[in-house]
């Protein structure tokens, strides 16, 4: 390549105003002050963040003696814009915020000098949890990396963020393009003062270096919906049927999330693409040992379609419209966290994009809920969700 052929990112026209995407996301939390002893639990999370960058005033672009562009980044995840998710140990919501003492700024840079893309994406990672009762900081700093393939770096609608399907709280992971995740795990975190430092000697929580290792992965959808959900499911447990409810309201960011994704959003033509991108909902099984949570892989994507396939426009959709999943379970017990060996196909009619009322059901549902260590523990045969209060649009500011 000559020089006159090298790329920069001077040649994508950049507008000069913050991005404002949605996250997807998941981190492997060990509560207490026991790293190899605590309760390990992997915590799905979504929500709103802003992407400040270079061409906007005090970041820069610029471009090393051997070719390699690059350009500075900051991502700001603030209480109005959180990324939040259901703990089942703790039974409360939790957010993940930015330090606002400590700027979370990073950069996109070549990997090959002259050619955009793929990229590095970098960012250092100052961050705030936060529940009802907490309010916790890491000392030092979490490495954010990842390899992105364009700008903003959207993952594919309905595409894993990992190559292959893991699952278990423990083990090596292969993130696909658009994906970052944290590369110095584990980290502790201790209780907060005033100014967000780290203070005293006992931590409270880590995260661990793990199949949810701090990861997360941008998407760009048409409609984001959070809904307060009750549900019912039947787990066959030594040969006996039982019947759980549960419930999660979306406040807690519990409930359901799901994404649509108008044929704008997608390159598979035509249609309304959806996704059951978060589920958190709480019941008690005496038959699995107490306290249960129903919720949704974050590592296998939960797939699905609204309308009849044929929409040109999230517009053009017509109601009641048929919604379908493939949904991807896995059930938190106090003993262990269950994975369903296979999608369970879940139906429903949506009156229009307020969801209240609608409920989708299996029509047909036999799927093994195994260990990490594959040892089979019961068998999911029903599952019923009813979408309850919502929240919709098209970003999805946290609720107070």
């Amino acid at each position: 390549m000559t020089d006159t052929a090298r790329e920069t990112y001077e040649s994508l026209n950049i507008e000069p105003k913050p991005l404002r995407p949605h996250i997807l996301a998941a981190a492997t939390v060990v509560f207490g002050d026991d790293y190899y002893g605590g309760r390990r639990e992997t915590i799905n999370l979504s929500g709103f963040v802003q992407m400040n960058k270079w061409p906007m005033q005090g970041f820069k672009h610029t471009v090393d003696e051997d070719g390699t562009a690059s350009f500075d980044l900051e991502l700001i995840s603030a209480p109005e814009v959180g990324i939040k998710g259901f703990s089942y140990t703790l039974n409360d919501r939790i957010q993940i915020l930015s330090n606002p003492y400590l700027p979370n700024t990073g950069h996109i840079k070549q990997i090959v000098p002259g050619k955009n893309f793929p990229a590095e994406f970098y960012i250092r990672r100052f961050g705030i949890l936060e529940t009802s009762t907490m309010r916790l900081a890491h000392r030092g700093v979490i490495d954010v990396k990842g390899i992105v393939d364009g700008l903003p770096p959207y993952k594919t609608p309905l595409t894993s963020p990992f190559l292959g399907r893991p699952y278990g709280d423990q083990g090596e992971v292969m993130p696909a393009h658009n994906v970052v995740r944290g590369t110095n795990l584990p980290a502790a975190w201790y209780p907060s003062n005033d100014e967000n430092e780290a203070v005293g000697n006992t931590p409270s929580a880590f995260f661990a270096s793990s199949i949810g290792p701090c990861v997360s992965m941008l998407v760009d959808p048409s409609i984001i919906i959070q809904a307060s959900t009750e549900a019912k499911i039947k787990v066959e447990v030594n040969g006996r049927t039982e019947e759980i409810e549960l419930s999660g309201d979306y406040p807690l960011a519990a409930g359901a999330e799901i994404l649509l994704f108008g044929p704008e959003k997608h390159d598979q033509g035509s249609g309304v693409l959806a996704q059951l991108a978060r589920v958190a909902l709480v019941g008690n099984s005496p038959a699995l040992g107490g306290k249960v949570m129903l919720r949704a892989s974050f590592f296998t994507v939960s797939g699905g379609q609204l309308g009849e396939g044929t929409e040109d426009s999230l517009s053009t959709l017509r109601y009641p419209g048929e919604l379908h999943f493939d949904a991807h379970f896995e059930l938190v017990t106090p003993s262990a966290t269950l994975y369903a060996a296979a999608p369970v196909h879940l139906a429903g009619r949506l009156k229009d994009l307020e969801p209240t009322g609608t409920v989708l059901t299996a029509d047909h549902a036999d799927a093994a809920l195994r260990t990490s260590g594959g040892d089979v523990r019961a068998r999911l045969t029903g599952v019923q969700m009813k979408l309850a209060d919502a929240l919709v649009g098209s970003e999805a500011y946290v609720s107070a």
